[in-house]
């Protein structure tokens, strides 16, 4: 088939990459975000997908919106039979949907029907799943609720970030999506409608959702830290500053710990819960770089009575 890529960030380029070196189908074309202000100098650039497609010598297409009379316009000269797509980052709208003859078909991070919408895997970690997995469909104008052409699952290890989680989905996930082609190419593949119960929404996690209660459970909280990691960052307050907590681990054995209260020991600091502890291993403090919990305890020198969260 003739397929029109969409995809932005890096995330979608192990699924572009399966696509390039299939040789069964050809992607004539890639459609991605536009150029995006980036480090200290905020100058613009091209997303991870663009790159590698520019690579690859495939013509790259950053309409501002899916809508735009240009875009829709050079879409249709190309003519696709298929567009996958991962990790975009735009509505389709109707419109553009109807283009390609067998549609767009997206490679999502979840086991549809379960965590529909911008962060899955964040959200699968924090609700403490132990198995997801990626699942491709054929996109309909409702939120990620088009019938499924397949699925892999994929275990959730119990120290598993959201970018560890991700890596692993992105590179499985792409060889599903590179078989959905080929089974829609050759008729073998039907897509299937999800089901109307197991339902669950996973919305944008914002850096207000990412602020540890210490009030809650210590699982709780390390699910927490983890789902949010890297982006866009777990974090609490210590000296009216914001704290991020990189990587914390369940302490089991501090039961002594009123929530947020810190103690220090010579190589590690506990921070009590609404259960047992959680020892904070690496941190990063307001305008400083990461580091290890108890050098960045020993250099601001915590007083008896100061506690995390206030």
């Amino acid at each position: 088939m003739k397929l029109v890529f969409a995809g932005t960030p890096e995330v979608a380029v192990p699924a572009l990459d399966a696509l390039i070196a299939s040789g069964r189908h050809e992607v004539a074309a890639v459609v991605t975000r536009p150029d995006a202000p980036a480090g200290r100098g905020r100058r613009l650039v091209a997303s991870p997908v663009a790159e590698r497609a520019v690579e690859a010598g495939i013509e790259v297409l950053k309409p501002l919106k899916p809508r735009d009379p240009e875009f829709l316009e050079r879409l249709r000269e190309i003519a696709p039979d298929c567009c996958p797509v991962v990790a975009y980052g735009a509505l389709l709208p109707r419109v553009a949907l109807d283009i390609p003859a067998h549609g767009w078909v997206n490679l999502h991070f979840s086991l549809l029907p379960a965590w529909r919408g911008a962060a899955p895997v964040q959200h699968s970690i924090m609700a403490g799943d132990e198995i997801t997995g990626a699942s491709t469909f054929l996109i309909e104008e409702g939120l990620d609720s088009g019938p499924v052409y397949g699925t892999v699952t994929e275990e959730i290890r119990y120290t598993d970030t959201s970018g560890d989680l991700l890596t692993r989905l992105a590179f499985a996930g792409s060889g599903l999506l590179a078989a959905t082609m080929d089974g829609i190419e050759d008729g073998t593949l039907k897509a299937v409608p999800q089901p109307g119960e197991g339902i669950t929404l996973a919305p944008k996690i914002t850096v207000e959702d990412a602020q540890v209660e210490w009030r809650t459970p210590a699982l709780r909280i390390d699910r927490v830290v983890r789902g949010c990691t890297p982006a866009p960052g777990a974090w609490t307050v210590f000296r009216g500053e914001r704290l991020k907590l990189i990587q914390v681990r369940p302490a089991p054995e501090r039961i002594d710990l009123a929530p947020g209260q810190l103690a220090v020991g010579k190589n590690n600091v506990h921070v009590g819960t609404a259960s047992h502890g959680v020892e904070l291993l690496w941190v990063q403090a307001q305008g400083k770089k990461p580091m290890k919990a108890a050098d960045w305890a020993r250099g601001v020198r915590i007083g008896e009575s100061e506690i995390l969260g206030e």
